[in-house]
C-alpha cells in the first residue's frame, strides 16, 4: 500500500479530531503502513511536551503521540503553524519533525490516501 498522509488541523483538546487522528495513525503503523501524520494550524499543539488537559474532559494525547512515533509513524509539525501557536522547536515531543509548507505539499502530492481531521 502507498503512503497515507493524515492531516490534523484542530487543537488536541476541543473535540475528538486529534484523538481520532492519533488512533488512525497508530492503527496504520501497527499494520506496517507508511503513515505520515502532519500537524498544521492548531493541530501543532498536539506535539507540545507537557500537555495539560486538566478540566477539558479529554484524555491526554501526549503519550499516544509518542507511541505513534515509536511505532514508526512519521510525525511532522508545520513550522509556520508553530510560530502562530508560539511553539519553539524545544517545545515539541522528541521524534516530531518540524517542516516547511513545501515539504507538506510534497507529502500530500506523493500520498496515495489523504485523511483530514
Amino acid at each position: 500500500m502507498g503512503k497515507i498522509v493524515m492531516i490534523l488541523r484542530r487543537s488536541p483538546y476541543g473535540d475528538i479530531s486529534a484523538a481520532e487522528a492519533v488512533r488512525h495513525a497508530m492503527g496504520g503503523a501497527a499494520d506496517d503502513l507508511d503513515v505520515h501524520l502532519v500537524l498544521v494550524d492548531n493541530g501543532v499543539l498536539l506535539s507540545k511536551k507537557g500537555q495539560m488537559e486538566t478540566g477539558t474532559g479529554f484524555t491526554n494525547l501526549e503519550d499516544a503521540l509518542k507511541d505513534c512515533v515509536e511505532m514508526g509513524a512519521m510525525v511532522y509539525a508545520d513550522e509556520l503553524s508553530m510560530k502562530d501557536n508560539y511553539l519553539e522547536p524545544s517545545d515539541v515531543i522528541e521524534g516530531v519533525k518540524i517542516v516547511s509548507g513545501t515539504k507538506i505539499t510534497e507529502l500530500i502530492t506523493e500520498a496515495k490516501t489523504t485523511m483530514i481531521f
